[in-house]
């Protein structure tokens, strides 16, 4: 369980710094719905792994990254808007 979890965490951290590549150099909208999956699925991925290690202020961090990315992703279904 603790080779998956870091699996998961390490996947994540990837995830998040490849979103953050990809919108530094202009190959994704920082606004658009791939970047906000990116995010969204690399914060869940480092909060699960945070909380297992009961690492809290950084399980809460990636709480509200996630929701942030969610309700960005919603904003965006809703005005239909797929960048």
């Amino acid at each position: 369980m603790d080779l998956l979890l870091a699996a998961i965490g390490w996947a994540g951290a990837a995830l998040l710094l490849a979103g953050y590549a990809l919108v530094s150099s202009s190959r994704i909208s920082g606004d658009g719905v791939a970047y906000q999956l990116v995010n969204l699925v690399g914060s869940v991925s480092l909060m699960v792994n945070s909380a297992y290690s009961a690492a809290w202020p950084s399980a809460g961090l990636n709480l509200v990254w996630a929701a942030i990315g969610a309700v960005a992703l919603v904003k965006l279904t809703r005005v239909g808007v797929a960048k």
